[in-house]
């Protein structure tokens, strides 16, 4: 995705957004990455015509337009991939149920596109018989938002997952984590060992996972330790190594998706897995997969360039995104202050709580 232009779109009034490899959002609690991480969400049920359904159970029009109806009655929207050559835009009108796509245009080299609206609910993007749609598919398809904060004792990662059903992909809160892992060992060995590798390194007893599918081929996550025969569960693991191996599995995984976006991926992790999440969004982005994510974490964006960054900000109740440049920090940067330094001591103004 070469950038993405949204208006009207929760705290979003009107912002165009550059992307690289690498886009890391930072900002005070409110001030909108949650709101632009949640917009790929929005497109991908967009995608699957479940749009609607998905407006409502988040409550309403309302909750999705900027200031809500009294303010905005449209949400729209622009995106362009693969250096221009193929791109998609939308404009949602609040109607009196739901919205109504008011204009759905398939772009090629940044002319204006056709547009394939026809005042429906629904996007005709996966129902048009126009060739530009499938493009356009693949890239929307891949929009999944990963969320691997629940490792409670019913979390989705406790859950059976079947190893011929559940492989293919991996879900967005890990709940086939154990088929997927299985298949990579199956599969892939030498991925799978690096796999185990990383685990270690954050988690020295961990020895190796325990895959026991059952008659009907469902299996659960089991672990061993290094140092007893003992098969462990994964309610027997810390939310931070759960956390660190579903980020493990995601970054590592033999076939990256074009784009992996999550919101707060450092949560529960130590210091040391911080830097190895570092290494792995890393690694992932140089292998062509599009990297955005939200974070709190100073000690993550301390591992990164400032051009990897971008600052969030709510100025009069509209959110303000800017990317981080090395030029303008340069002074500071040639001191061997780190970028956490820099937000820490103010000395880099957006994304911080006070910010006017």
């Amino acid at each position: 995705m070469d950038y993405i232009e949204i208006k009207g779109y929760k705290s979003i009034k009107n912002q165009k957004i550059d992307l690289k490899n690498i886009n890391i959002l930072i900002g005070a609690n409110g001030s909108g990455k949650s709101n632009f991480v949640s917009f790929f969400e929005f497109l991908n049920k967009l995608c699957s015509r479940n749009l609607n359904e998905y407006i409502a159970l988040k409550g309403g029009e309302d909750k999705m337009l900027y200031g809500g109806r009294d303010v905005t009655n449209e949400i729209s929207f622009k995106m362009e991939f693969d250096s221009g050559a193929n791109g998609y835009s939308a404009k949602l009108k609040s109607g009196d149920t739901s919205f109504i796509f008011t204009d759905e245009r398939l772009i090629y080299k940044g002319n204006n596109g056709v547009n394939i609206a026809c005042n429906q609910n629904e996007a005709r993007l996966t129902v048009t018989d126009n060739h530009r749609a499938k493009q356009v598919i693949h890239y929307l398809e891949g929009f999944k938002k990963y969320h691997f904060h629940d490792t409670g004792a019913k979390s989705p990662f406790t859950q059976m997952s079947h190893i011929e059903n559940d492989i293919y992909f991996l879900y967005e809160k890990g709940e086939n984590l154990a088929a997927f892992l299985y298949h990579v060992k199956e599969t892939k060995p030498h991925v799978y060992f690096r796999m185990i590798l990383t685990v270690q390194s954050i988690a020295p007893y961990f020895s190796d996972f325990f895959f026991q599918p059952n008659r009907e081929n469902y299996l659960r996550l089991q672990w061993k330790d290094k140092y007893n025969n003992t098969i462990y569960g994964v309610n027997d693991l810390s939310d931070g190594t759960i956390r660190f191996i579903a980020l493990t599995v995601l970054f590592m995984q033999p076939e990256l998706p074009k784009t992996i976006i999550i919101d707060e991926p450092e949560l529960g992790l130590h210091p040391a897995a911080i830097a190895k999440l570092a290494g792995l969004i890393k690694s992932a982005a140089s292998k062509d997969c599009q990297v955005i994510l939200a974070t709190q974490s100073a000690d993550l964006i301390s591992y990164f360039q400032p051009e990897d960054i971008i600052t969030a900000d709510r100025e009069n109740g509209k959110s303000v995104f800017k990317r981080l440049d090395s030029g303008s920090l340069s002074v500071w940067l040639s001191e061997d202050y780190t970028l956490d330094d820099l937000w820490k001591r103010n000395v880099i103004l957006a994304g911080q709580p006070d910010y006017r």
